[in-house]
């Protein structure tokens, strides 16, 4: 400051102690996922952060895929490129980090994520956003390390379209469906429908007897207590393809080729031991938290899924947030056998919103207000048509309760893959026609 004036020094200093302050007040915002939750959830912090507030990404995967169409990838109808991109590129273009490591554990005294490579990153606030573990390991003989095929991952679907091939090439029968514990259904009946229409394309249809076994009481039933008609409607689309079902079934193991199921009734009493037979087989696991979070006291339930209040918040740990599928959901209602409650995508959607908001909230000094409405909007892919529901909100008792069946729901689901898929590339996680046409529907993110 050599030759300046006494004012020009004093600005100096006060423009030096005002800079000082701001940093201090910098907030570092991460966010563990980068999937269907987390990619949301970063593009809309970034953009409800201040100016010089963090964010990061951290993720144990460079890609984003598209979880919905994992079905589609089983019978080879999409490729991985189809529905996957790198994602570094276009977090950075938003002034987002990204690390690209998994993490090994989150120390919430310390404000601490440790990272799978040894690193330690510091957080002022935490989303967690990492969808869950796939707990194939409590049936055994589940999942692709053992004798069924899994669609919960495009890892995962790609490895059972390549068993797929082989199967059409030697036809027998299929065991399809979801085992007790797991809280999402509609990929389930997606994938028997899809493959199906697959069989009958390849003229081979009449040599697959299928079975979808459930541990729903009934068919439609979702996880949600049923969505207005879906029991009818899913019954009669089964009927039609010949598709036979086992209801509350609870699947005790599984052998190469041989699945075991227990069938119980309403009152939870055995009704019948089923041995079946399977030339493929695709069963949904139940789902547990990941590694990272599993069994932190105060911040996860026992199946290791992220304790929230209303406002998306942990009770204990007040700056860490989650949303997606680790959020702890109770189940709709007690089943003979145990069924979670699905964490659908637009449901989700209305986790990020309030999130991002109730964060902003708390950088500026004030008490989160948003909550999240839960509204749930689900289109199931058919293979040739389809069904899409609407229930306002996910959990009953609701204002809005609808199920419809019908070709334009294939074309849909077709059109919102290209569209999610073009909107986390751009970064724009609710463009204004979206929000003012799903707003005049009366369907919106926040209470």
């Amino acid at each position: 400051m050599h030759g300046a004036t006494p004012a020009q020094q004093m600005f100096t200093i006060k423009t030096d102690i005002q800079q000082i302050a701001e940093d201090d007040q910098m907030a570092h915002i991460v966010i563990i996922g980068a999937g269907i939750g987390g990619m949301p959830m970063a593009y809309e912090m970034r953009e409800q952060a201040r100016k010089d507030d963090k964010v990061t990404v951290i993720s144990d995967t460079d890609t984003f895929h598209f979880v919905p169409s994992n079905p589609w990838v089983g019978v080879k109808w999409r490729t991985r490129a189809d529905i996957a991109f790198p994602i570094a590129n276009y977090l950075q273009k938003k002034n987002i980090d990204f690390i690209h490591s998994g993490a090994k554990r989150v120390h919430p005294d310390k404000n601490q994520v440790e990272l799978m490579d040894g690193r330690n990153v510091d957080y002022d606030y935490l989303i967690i956003a990492t969808g869950p573990k796939l707990a194939f390991d409590e049936v055994p003989g589940l999942g692709p390390e053992g004798h069924t095929h899994s669609i919960c991952h495009v890892d995962h679907a790609e490895k059972s379209a390549q068993k797929w091939e082989d199967f059409c090439a030697n036809p027998g029968p299929i065991v399809v469906g979801a085992v007790q514990m797991a809280s999402c259904y509609g990929p389930a009946y997606e994938y028997a429908f899809i493959m199906d229409t697959d069989l009958k394309r390849r003229k081979i249809r009449d040599k697959v007897p299928m079975t979808f076994v459930t541990a729903e009481p009934y068919i439609g039933h979702l996880g949600l207590g049923g969505v207005g008609d879906s029991k009818g409607l899913l019954e009669s689309a089964m009927r039609d393809r010949h598709i036979k079902w086992i209801c509350n079934a609870k699947t005790t193991k599984v052998e190469a080729g041989k699945m075991f199921v227990t069938e119980l009734n309403d009152d939870g009493s055995v009704k019948k031991e089923h041995e079946l037979p399977f030339d493929y087989a695709m069963m949904l696991p139940a789902f547990k938290g990941v590694d990272a979070v599993f069994g932190i006291e105060g911040l996860t339930n026992p199946r290791g899924f992220i304790l929230i209040d209303p406002y998306q918040r942990n009770p204990r740990f007040q700056n860490i947030y989650s949303v997606g599928v680790c959020v702890a959901i109770p189940p709709v209602e007690v089943t003979p056998v145990p069924t979670g409650a699905p964490k659908t995508g637009y449901m989700i959607e209305s986790m990020v919103a309030a999130t991002a908001l109730n964060i902003r909230s708390a950088l500026d000094g004030r008490e989160p207000m948003e909550k999240a409405t839960w509204n749930a909007i689900c289109l199931a892919d058919f293979g040739d048509t389809g069904a899409a529901f609407v229930a306002l909100p996910q959990i009953p008792p609701r204002n809005v309760n609808w199920f419809k069946e019908g070709k334009w729901v294939h074309l849909a689901k077709v059109a919102f893959e290209k569209y999610f898929i073009r909107k986390m590339k751009q970064g724009t996680t609710e463009p204004l026609y979206e929000k003012y046409v799903l707003g005049a529907l009366g369907i919106k993110k926040l209470k």
